[in-house]
């Protein structure tokens, strides 16, 4: 009959001190298999495949020239290497920027969208909206955050403040992107 586990008192040192290699072993195995990064192995060194777009552009199409991009999340900026962890996430506004493997550095504004990072580098970006930063007049944007804040002040119902908050909180990162 089964009389549970042996209480210390029944352990002799002897008996705990012979056990020592083989909890040593299990546990190394265990850390071996941890520090382990099996998520994005399908990748090899070769680099990332990169699609990049709105519903109005196409800005990448499975491109493989890039060797990193920058892009703002709702759980904090990432930077997307080649062989990254497999991840998604939802993008908030903000500046996006890619980095090409001729030093080329392109940078864009995004308002929200989804970002994909699959197991063999392939990266997904699909923003609602995106324009390339050189195309955005600094005074425009300006602009537009001021009468986003007037919007907001002169809001008389939970919907008009709801969406004059959104457009306060997107231009201030499109002025902020262009600083």
């Amino acid at each position: 009959t089964f009389t549970g586990p042996p209480s210390l008192g029944q352990i002799s040192m002897a008996s705990l001190v012979s056990r020592l290699p083989r909890l040593f072993q299990a546990v190394g195995r265990t850390l071996a298999a941890q520090a382990t990064r099996g998520y994005a192995e399908a990748a090899g060194p070769v680099g990332m495949t990169f699609t990049f777009g709105s519903p109005s552009s196409a800005f990448y199409n499975a491109a493989t020239n890039v060797r990193q991009i920058d892009v703002p999340t709702f759980s904090g900026d990432i930077g997307i290497l080649p062989s990254h962890v497999p991840t998604l996430a939802v993008m908030k506004p903000g500046r996006l920027t890619v980095y090409e493997d001729d030093s080329t550095v392109n940078k864009f504004v995004v308002s929200s969208g989804s970002v994909t990072v699959n197991e063999d580098s392939s990266v997904q970006i699909l923003a609602e909206e995106a324009v390339r930063l050189e195309d955005i007049d600094p005074q425009l944007a300006r602009t537009g955050l001021e009468k986003a804040q007037q919007q907001l002040t002169a809001a008389s119902s939970d919907q008009e403040r709801v969406e004059a908050q959104v457009a306060v909180e997107f231009h201030e990162q499109v002025v902020k992107a262009l600083e």
